[in-house]
């Protein structure tokens, strides 16, 4: 059994100027010790799958329409707020996109951690403490006895974000979603981060959804990858599978935009996928990538193409009427 199943997720927001449909159709499972890359530019739904994955949208406006989120075999979407409550932060826990935000500025980043292990586990204050400065010494927090009493605003943004890696870590979780974990940081604490990383799931054998849309980077991590446009899924396959044999069109857009360390270096631009992502209250007929595609026919505009086992494969999903072919 899968550790984590999410099937046929359909997440929307009803707002003034309409519907928006931000996840569509959205199905993936993460066993143990796997970690998943979910990547696709900004706009995607990547981060709205991982909010209904934990039960944090704001309700209203947003909706989880239909679906089943099924974690050790339970469906998530059939808890009670309570139960919810004693399974984020213990169970799956979640790193966000921006530390200096997700952080509460009035508390010190000790006592933020030091609340969901007296929550969670029952600790005294004084045991919570020592643990939290153990989490840091994990993450690499140099002094964490004395960083332990820092506000936020009192770290740089690399700290920032080890803090809230240290949090999501906190009660060993069985899974960890980490969104955007490297987006606001410089190159070199970027390794250090996604080397941390990998020393967590080596050590713990946790598993991982690493939400990004820079594929170099999950590259380094995955096991699988997911990539996802206009909230659905357009290709999944194994890591080695999808780098070396991607299918879909926009897959190919977005390797071919990753620099080369293999290629000699020329005056030229880095080539780019024309346009943006559309509208989400003005769909696009038929295949949503079809209006930038340099391959769409006219089957591509008129019909949605589903989502479907490539031939001869066992784990290579693709979304097109028309695969790129090697």
């Amino acid at each position: 059994m899968a550790l984590l199943e999410v099937k046929n997720l359909h997440t929307y927001f009803h707002t003034m100027d309409g519907l928006t449909k931000s996840v569509e159709g959205v199905s993936f499972s993460v066993d143990k010790g796997v970690t998943l890359g979910l990547v696709g530019e900004s706009g995607c739904g990547k981060s709205v799958t991982s909010l209904s994955i934990m039960q944090l949208l704001a309700c209203p406006p947003g909706e989880i329409h239909q679906g089943e989120i099924l974690f050790q075999g339970d469906d998530l979407l059939k808890k009670t707020p309570d139960q919810m409550r004693r399974i984020r932060g213990n169970d799956i826990s979640m790193i966000f996109q921006e530390p200096m935000t997700s952080l509460n500025p009035v508390f010190t980043v000790g006592n933020q951690i030091m609340e969901v292990l007296m929550i969670h586990k029952g600790m005294t204050e004084h045991e919570a403490k020592e643990k939290t400065i153990s989490l840091f010494q994990d993450v690499g927090i140099p002094d964490p006895a004395r960083r332990v009493d820092n506000y936020p605003h009192q770290m740089s943004g690399g700290m920032r974000q080890r803090v809230m890696i240290a949090m999501g870590l906190a009660c060993d979780p069985k899974l960890l979603i980490a969104d955007e974990p490297t987006t606001a940081l410089d190159v070199t604490i970027q390794a250090q981060v996604l080397q941390l990383m990998r020393d967590i799931k080596k050590k713990t054998n946790t598993s991982i959804i690493l939400i990004t849309h820079n594929l170099a980077v999950v590259a380094e991590m995955a096991d699988f990858i997911a990539v996802m446009y206009y909230g659905r899924l357009v290709e999944y396959a194994e890591v080695r599978d999808l780098y070396g044999n991607p299918k879909h069109p926009y897959t190919h857009g977005l390797l071919n935009s990753i620099p080369r360390v293999d290629k000699p270096k020329t005056a030229e631009a880095l080539p780019a996928i024309p346009g943006v992502v559309p509208n989400p209250y003005n769909a696009p007929s038929g295949c949503k990538f079809h209006p930038r595609c340099k391959y769409a026919q006219r089957k591509c505009v008129d019909e949605e193409p589903p989502y479907v086992l490539l031939p001869g494969s066992d784990s290579h999903y693709c979304r097109c009427w028309f695969p790129v072919q090697d």
